[in-house]
């Protein structure tokens, strides 16, 4: 009988949350004019389908339409209600701290979308995940989704860096599991042939989804459940 109370207490230490009971993240990255502020502005202005939670990651250079959101800002970590449900932040700080912040209201989100420009891979954002328990019991990275821009991302992709510096867009198209070609409407469709050949060259997993001006389904890139930790390793 004196066993039972260890025993117990081992069960409930040892327990882990479901992954289908906690909140997706979708990690964005990509270049600079790739048209990530234009896909987030859609999402919080325009879409209406998903309620979502956007968090502007503090290593980016480009804010989210600033006159959308800096106004409402009465510190620099306040949330911002939309007019669709969505919200948004920007995190000047602790990444731990906003993401936890939004533990208490998490039910409210369908998903999480985690703006990242400025790394050239996911790998710091998923050690912050993994490094915090509260946030592993409460959120996933579900898909790492890169946003490239088919009229200049072969130049990108094939610059000479100095010094074996890191290629940040080989990097990013590497570690995707979903890749938005935007600025399809710039491109001739031998370009894009050939834009995609370069793409799969570097990663022939990732789903490639077309899009002029950063309208896509988002169906396609939340809750895809296609994050590997395999590949960021």
């Amino acid at each position: 009988l004196n066993v039972l109370p260890s025993t117990m207490s081992a069960a409930v230490d040892d327990f882990e949350v479901p992954d289908e009971e906690k909140t997706p993240v979708t990690v964005i990255t990509g270049f600079l004019g790739a048209g990530k502020t234009t896909l987030l502005n859609y999402i919080l202005k325009e879409q209406k389908e998903w309620r979502i939670a956007v968090i502007e990651n503090e290593f980016g250079e480009v804010n989210i339409d600033e006159g959308l959101v800096t106004e409402n800002l009465a510190t620099k970590e306040d949330i911002v209600s939309m007019d669709n449900g969505c919200v948004c932040c920007t995190v000047r700080g602790d990444l731990v701290r906003t993401l936890n912040s939004l533990i208490a209201r998490r039910k409210d989100f369908q998903a999480i979308m985690l703006e990242t420009t400025g790394l050239a891979d996911p790998a710091p954002i998923i050690q912050t995940f993994n490094s915090d328990a509260t946030l592993q019991d409460n959120f996933r990275i579900d898909c790492v989704v890169t946003l490239v821009d088919a009229k200049n991302v072969t130049q990108h992709l094939r610059e000479i860096k100095p010094d074996d510096a890191v290629n940040e867009a080989v990097q990013q198209v590497a570690f995707s599991d979903r890749i938005i070609l935007n600025k399809l409407d710039l491109v001739s469709p031998e370009e894009l042939a050939e834009v995609k050949e370069e793409i799969e060259s570097i990663n022939n997993t990732a789903t490639i989804i077309e899009s002029k001006r950063s309208i896509v389904d988002l169906g396609m890139i939340l809750d895809q459940k296609a994050f590997s930790l395999d590949k960021t390793l």
